[in-house]
């Protein structure tokens, strides 16, 4: 096999703003694979000051040369090299998966599921952004008009008590039967003041919260997670607990309810895998999320979710921010109310 890699820059049609920041482009890099006779493509996507192997272009371009260039010789991903790499294996994996799938209608099936093959869609959340309070509520109504029935919001960057009235909004237009709601912190809550937070928020029956305080606190977590009124997922925390027994050390302490597996993030489709596993045996729940990545990612992630759950999934993942881009990769994928779908 022989490989090409193609650094790009993808521009927000409006700012994508966290509690760590605001992004208004995002850099990936398309690994493009080909045995002579067929071609496949990969996104290697890492958040700055957020992936473990988020570094210096250079050095990033220098090692995922490396790790194509094993991959070519080999045909095969050196798994066990690549675990500190979760952006470069999900690009590697997504490649190769490609590379060696079934093509259908231009379309390649990177796993052999009825959504690859366009017969069903997967439930999505609509995801609101941070902004200030008009820009959230004005957010949050499009969601709603748009049909989704699981909306997921941004908290800890404008006041918590207007965060609370968009929530109050909602529950008063909507039963929880009506709309799920989800909020993702982003660990911006102080460790002395999230307990009081989040009984405020259990107020409004909310499904979820993600990551509460910032990672690296397990102490502190798991006493959040045992006296919280709300079930809490972990994201962050994941980042970078990449060798198969820590991952069941770290849940093993801290018990959350849910966690949330990004491959960009979390060990590409073979680290989620081993988390999901770990994860269900100890009775802890999951779902599968993007990490802006361009509809390349976002692809292969919604296909792998698909293979993860099976052809009826019913809890909504977080596959909808393949629409953020002015300049995004066409891959035939679509969202239909609140159901993202592959065109056939």
């Amino acid at each position: 096999m022989k490989y090409e890699i193609e650094k790009r820059t993808l521009h927000f049609k409006q700012p994508a703003g966290t509690s760590r920041g605001v992004y208004t482009t995002r850099k990936i890099w398309l690994v493009e694979l080909s045995d002579g006779e067929r071609q496949g493509v990969g996104e290697c996507a890492p958040l700055p000051d957020l992936s473990c192997d988020a570094m210096e272009d250079g050095r990033y371009e220098m090692l995922l040369e490396k790790f194509c260039q094993r991959l070519c010789e080999t045909g095969e991903i050196d798994y066990e090299a690549m675990r500190d790499y979760p952006s470069m294996l999900f690009g590697l994996e997504t490649a190769l998966r490609d590379v060696r799938g079934k093509k259908e209608n231009g379309r390649c099936i990177l796993f052999d599921t009825a959504f690859s093959r366009g017969e069903v869609g997967i439930p999505i959340n609509g995801l609101v952004w941070m902004g200030n309070y008009d820009e959230m509520l004005q957010r949050m109504e499009e969601k709603l008009e748009k049909g989704f029935r699981c909306v997921k919001l941004k908290i800890g960057a404008i006041d918590f008590d207007k965060e609370l009235d968009l929530i109050k909004r909602i529950r008063d237009r909507f039963s929880f039967h009506e709309v799920e709601l989800r909020v993702d912190a982003n660990g911006a809550f102080k460790y002395d003041e999230a307990l009081y937070k989040l009984e405020l928020l259990s107020q409004y029956n909310i499904h979820s919260i993600e990551q509460p305080i910032k990672q690296g606190q397990w102490a502190f977590m798991a006493e959040l997670c045992r006296e919280s009124p709300l079930p809490i997922a972990l994201d962050e925390e994941l980042i970078g607990v990449n060798d198969k027994e820590m991952k069941s050390h770290m849940l093993n302490i801290i018990k959350p309810r849910y966690i949330i597996l990004k491959p960009s993030l979390h060990g590409g489709m073979m680290g989620c895998r081993e988390w999901i596993d770990i994860a269900k045996e100890m009775g802890i729940g999951s779902w599968i999320t993007s990490a802006l990545e361009s509809n390349v990612g976002l692809n292969a992630i919604a296909q792998f979710a698909s293979d993860v759950y099976g052809d009826n999934i019913t809890m909504p993942q977080g596959l909808g921010t393949g629409q953020l881009f002015t300049d995004n990769i066409d891959m035939g994928l679509d969202i239909i109310k609140d159901r993202i779908i592959l065109k056939t």
